[in-house]
């Protein structure tokens, strides 16, 4: 007999993370049959180790190529044997238990296709996890841009990230964050799990997507909650990160809004010269990191209420 859940956490130089995201899992966790899988990307700083050593209750599967964080959700999914799967990423905590309720959810609606739960900074404050799917306006209104962080509150940034409301209500929504969520594995395999041609960034997108034309749901369902640190998988690596979000976000447009030969040559100049700036941006103001951080994204506190950056 099947699992209920079969919880799949991808690592990368996560040595700082793993302990505490597994141990709270483990605490946490209650109410369903599940098995955790962390995959391992050939992380450097000995995070397979770790996990072997401290939490060897979890199934390891320790890669010797880092081949992304489709590919290896995809692994971690064939190794599964749950009725649900759990997308995990190795910076969030638990604080109570959110992964019943989720599953609860998706065998209480047949046409339950992704459910996932509301997404905390460390201080409290909501981050903005659902959103409207890209277009053309989300290169100028993303969380990040400029005109985002000048003018917080005009039309095109509100409605791509969905922050009208305080995120404290369950609704069906594009899409959500592939730091944490839950779908049945039927449908998983349904619309062939992650697309492996995202390296990093948009695969979360794209599955969201193509859960929706095969004719399912995504939720965000803010009852339940995870503490995230935004970019506790990728800071090792900024300038890798900086190119493989663009050539995500050029694979996504090509799957899915590629259409008019003018304008799709427009639009891959556009990410190409995009990508080009940051990297340049990179190399010149080191660490580049450091200077993002600078630079919070948008986010709520737990009131509903707007918080600086």
């Amino acid at each position: 007999m099947s699992l209920d859940l079969s919880i799949v956490v991808v690592t990368y130089n996560s040595a700082v993370h793993i302990g505490a995201c597994l141990a709270s899992l483990r605490e946490y966790t209650r109410g369903v049959s599940y098995e955790t899988i962390v995959v391992d990307n050939a992380s450097p700083d000995g995070t397979a180790a770790l996990i072997a050593r401290e939490h060897p209750w979890a199934r390891l599967i320790a890669r010797t190529a880092n081949a992304g964080f489709a590919a290896a959700i995809n692994e971690g999914a064939a190794a599964a044997s749950g009725e649900h799967i759990a997308v995990i990423n190795p910076d969030t905590r638990f604080e109570h238990d959110a992964l019943a309720p989720l599953v609860a959810h998706l065998r209480a609606h047949a046409d339950g296709g992704i459910v996932a739960p509301k997404l905390l900074d460390p201080d409290g404050s909501v981050q903005l996890s659902c959103r409207a799917f890209p277009g053309y306006a989300t290169a100028l209104f993303n969380r990040y841009s400029l005109l985002t962080r000048l003018l917080p509150r005009n039309r095109y940034s509100r409605a791509y990230l969905m922050s009208d409301f305080a995120h404290d209500e369950i609704r069906d929504v594009d899409w959500v964050s592939g730091a944490a969520f839950v779908m049945p594995r039927a449908v998983f395999e349904r619309v062939d799990g992650m697309d492996a041609g995202f390296f990093m960034y948009s695969e979360d997108v794209d599955l969201c997507r193509r859960v929706h034309d095969a004719g399912y749901r995504v939720v965000y369902k803010p009852t339940v909650s995870l503490v995230h640190e935004i970019g506790g998988s990728t800071r090792s690596l900024p300038a890798r990160m900086v190119v493989e979000r663009h050539r995500s976000m050029w694979r996504y447009y090509r799957k899915h809004q590629r259409g008019n030969p003018i304008r799709d040559a427009v639009t891959g100049v556009a990410i190409a010269a995009r990508c080009a700036l940051l990297l340049a941006s990179h190399i010149a103001t080191r660490p580049f990191v450091a200077a993002s951080r600078s630079h919070p994204p948008l986010r709520f506190t737990e009131r509903g209420g707007r918080r600086p950056g």
